[in-house]
C-alpha cells in the first residue's frame, strides 16, 4: 500500500472483451489504508464502463504488473473523505483538475483498488 502511497499516477490495465489490454495513466490515492481510485471522465470513460461490465484488471507499479479487483464504494462518508486525500495529494499542483475530479458527478465513480501482490501477470507487447 505504501508504494500506491508514494505513486503520483499508476498504469491501469483493463482486458477488453477482444482479450485485448489498453492501459492509461490514474491518480491513485490511500485512505484508511485501502486505495481508491476515480474515473476522470465519469460515465464517459471507457475503462470504467468496462470494468462495471465485469473486466478484468492489472495495475503497474513501478515497472511489474499485477492483477487487480475495482469494487464500487457507495458510502457518502468514504466518497468525502477520498475526495479530501485527492485534495491533499494533488491540488497544490493541479489545482484545476483536482477540483474536477472531486466534483460530484466524478466522485460517484470512486472505486476500492485491490492489488494482488502475491502474483504478477504479463501484457503482451503492443505491435510496432
Amino acid at each position: 500500500m505504501k508504494e500506491l502511497a508514494e505513486q503520483s499516477e499508476i498504469v491501469m490495465w483493463v482486458r477488453r472483451a477482444d482479450g485485448s489490454w489498453s492501459s492509461r495513466p490514474i491518480w491513485v490515492v490511500v485512505s484508511d489504508g485501502d486505495a481508491y481510485v476515480r474515473a476522470a471522465f465519469g460515465d464517459r470513460s471507457a475503462w470504467y464502463r468496462e470494468v462495471r461490465g465485469g473486466a478484468q484488471v492489472a495495475v503497474q507499479v513501478d515497472g511489474a504488473v499485477f492483477p487487480a479487483r475495482l469494487e464500487a464504494v457507495g458510502d457518502p462518508g468514504l466518497v468525502e473523505r477520498v475526495s479530501g486525500r485527492y485534495r491533499a495529494k494533488y491540488a497544490l499542483r493541479w489545482p484545476g483538475p483536482v477540483e474536477s475530479i472531486v466534483a460530484r458527478e466524478i466522485a460517484i465513480t470512486t472505486m476500492r483498488l485491490r492489488v494482488e501482490t502475491g502474483s504478477q501477470i504479463e501484457i503482451p507487447e503492443l505491435p510496432a
